[in-house]
């Protein structure tokens, strides 16, 4: 509820994490779009910034008390941003999107209109990705198909965080305890009505992506093993394609010396190219097999996903 005490139509969630060139820019595009609502709350995660986010944050709620400012203790991950403002949430719906203005503000209004219509679930769909490497088009473009064929779940193509939530789907996205969180694979997971609509990305207004190569590698690997046993069932398929393997050519070997025609010189270098390749397979499994024993690791030590430092707004 606001500090009126009226529970608001929609929370817009916006993950901060080093955007103070972002943040007055941010203000101006979204009091146009989410006024004509009426009753509204926008949370703003500082995601353990290190420039004047921190302070422009507490400015503008001080100066509005429709903008929360929730300051996290360090840098924790948008994950964590986005799952700490769902739980700060107290609006019939949230709305997430990123601070660069990449997904636009006014693109709220066509989720709302589909919320209205009954949906649960209105999640942004990118037609284009505007100021973007090829590779970076590419290698999203394989990652979400190799995520679809992997998964059970049906996350959908070229979607990313940016969605509409009704509060029952809040509710039980609030309810699920664990902290190797991707939230749109969950999202995808719980169900419910859900539909898309479509839009065209923009370049970023300001700074630089927070999302390095290495990150987006992260952020690829938490979906594909949060929702997908079949990393561990490729080790299954690696050791009958080596176990296959090895039986033709043992028996290669054993026509070739009943024969008396040796069609191959042996030596030290296929020798090595067996003993390599074997190595990487299991290399390969053993790191998937780590990968999940590290995940129930993390969940077994039973740490907050995120802490709170403080919060600064009037209600």
């Amino acid at each position: 509820m606001t500090s009126t005490g009226v529970t608001p139509t929609l929370s817009l969630i916006v993950p901060i994490y080093n955007e103070e060139a972002m943040i007055d820019e941010l203000r101006a595009r979204l009091l146009p779009v989410l006024e004509p609502i009426g009753s509204f709350e926008v949370i703003l995660i500082n995601d353990g910034s290190k420039d004047r986010s921190a302070d422009m944050l507490d400015a503008l709620s001080a100066a509005d008390d429709r903008f929360i400012a929730v300051h996290f203790s360090r840098n924790f991950g948008h994950q964590a941003a986005v799952t700490a403002g769902l739980h700060e949430s107290k609006g019939e719906c949230a709305v997430i999107i990123d601070a660069d203005l990449q997904d636009p503000p006014e693109m709220i209004n066509e989720m709302m209109a589909k919320w209205r219509q009954g949906f649960d679930v209105v999640y942004a769909q990118r037609r284009e990705r505007a100021g973007e490497s090829r590779m970076k088009k590419g290698t999203a473009f394989l990652y979400y198909r190799t995520l679809r064929a992997l998964t059970e779940v049906e996350v959908p193509q070229d979607s990313g965080d940016f969605c509409l939530l009704d509060r029952k789907v809040i509710d039980v996205l609030n309810s699920m305890p664990e902290r190797n969180r991707y939230v749109r694979g969950l999202r995808a997971w719980v169900g419910f009505r859900q539909t898309s609509v479509q839009f065209d990305r923009a370049e970023r207004f300001a700074g630089e992506t927070k999302y390095p190569f290495r990150k987006m590698i992260k952020l690829a690997f938490d979906g594909i093993f949060s929702l997908s046993k079949a990393p561990l069932r490729l080790s299954i398929y690696f050791g009958i394609l080596c176990a296959a393997l090895s039986f033709l050519l043992g028996i290669f070997f054993i026509v070739e010396r009943l024969t008396g025609h040796p069609g191959l010189v042996r030596g030290w270098a296929s020798l090595m190219v067996v003993v390599l390749f074997l190595g990487g397979i299991q290399l390969i499994c053993l790191g998937a097999i780590g990968e999940y024993i590290g995940r129930t690791y993390d969940e077994a030590k039973q740490r907050p996903f995120y802490i709170i430092a403080r919060k600064s707004s009037r209600r």
